[in-house]
């Protein structure tokens, strides 16, 4: 089993839409499905001698979580938001090495494969804990705000689809099995790690560590797992082949190369609106700031072509 000394190392950051697409019910056999799919890429480049960290997304599945706690209620005990998390970190988690290894395994490649929960640090006096903005969860009517608010939830309207409970969103410190995940590398595994931005948690002032209601952001949270592990290059994988200006208008164009500076000029002229490409833009143009070399933002079935060069957006320092 090769060391990763001698193999390039990245972290793979598998957006939502790689386990469950839009308009699916996100059902085990579709998702599934979709990984057999989304899964290629990535073990492609196992072929081509890297060695990765994969992290992925959940947050249908955090979703559909919720509604099944809701719809016991009073059945079964209540489960917290970070509890929830490693549920799902964990489900998903095993699911993707399911389908890795049988996808090794067909192409010959006899690479040991694991999945690993991660908790991510934050601050407990950050400021996003107290203006909770991230939408989760099942949506509520008008009638069932009073008690969604008794249960101590924070509500806001969900334009055009109704009240759902929101949650803060802080800004990751750290991963806290950093030396784990990178022992792990370094003896060659393939390690899944980090689902839907890992579970949040703040450390007190003796060193213990307790779980919050909060939602880290995936790529913000792989961008800081890439540069704890040392990984040079982070791998952003969407919706859509490359990063657009103008996007949905007659002027759109794709960008092949944009430095952090150029990045940060579009993300300031409003080019990447926060709920779709700003989160991706803004991990990307922090990795490379902060000592990585270079990060590719591309389509999740087009990884390949995009590390030949055919598709892709990168960003460098």
């Amino acid at each position: 089993m090769p060391r990763t000394e001698s193999r390039p190392r990245a972290v793979v950051a598998l957006g939502g839409n790689a386990i469950t697409r839009p308009g699916e019910e996100g059902t085990v056999p579709q998702d599934l499905a979709n990984l057999g799919r989304s899964l290629e890429g990535i073990a492609a480049l196992l072929q081509r001698g890297y060695a990765l960290l994969l992290t992925h997304g959940n947050g249908p599945q955090v979703g559909n979580q919720m509604i099944r706690v809701e719809l016991s209620r009073g059945a079964a005990p209540d489960l917290p938001l970070d509890v929830m998390g490693a549920d799902i970190q964990g489900g998903l988690g095993y699911m993707i090495e399911r389908v890795l290894r049988d996808k090794l395994r067909a192409r010959g490649l006899d690479l040991p494969v694991c999945c690993m929960l991660s908790m991510v640090e934050v601050r407990a006096d950050d400021p996003a804990l107290a203006e909770p903005t991230k939408f989760v969860g099942p949506v509520f009517g008008a009638d069932q705000l009073e008690a969604c608010r008794a249960r101590g939830w924070a509500m806001k309207e969900d334009r055009g689809r109704g009240w759902r409970r929101v949650v803060p969103s802080p800004e990751p410190i750290a991963i806290v099995e950093r030396r784990e995940l990178a022992t792990l590398l370094d003896a060659g595994a393939v390690v899944i790690s980090g689902g839907g931005g890992g579970i949040p948690v703040c450390r007190a002032a003796d060193g213990t560590l307790a779980g919050f209601e909060g939602v880290i952001d995936k790529d913000l949270a792989s961008a800081l797992l890439a540069l704890e592990i040392g990984a040079p290059e982070l791998f952003i994988l969407t919706g859509v082949d490359r990063v657009m200006l103008d996007y949905a208008t007659p002027a759109a164009r794709g960008v092949a190369r944009m430095t952090a500076a150029e990045a940060r000029g579009y993300l300031a002229a409003g080019q990447f609106p926060a709920g779709s490409m700003g989160p991706k833009v803004e991990a990307a143009c922090r990795f490379v700031e902060r000592g990585g070399q270079r990060c590719l933002v591309t389509g999740i079935d087009s990884l390949v072509d995009a590390l030949d060069g055919k598709t892709g957006t990168w960003i460098v320092p």
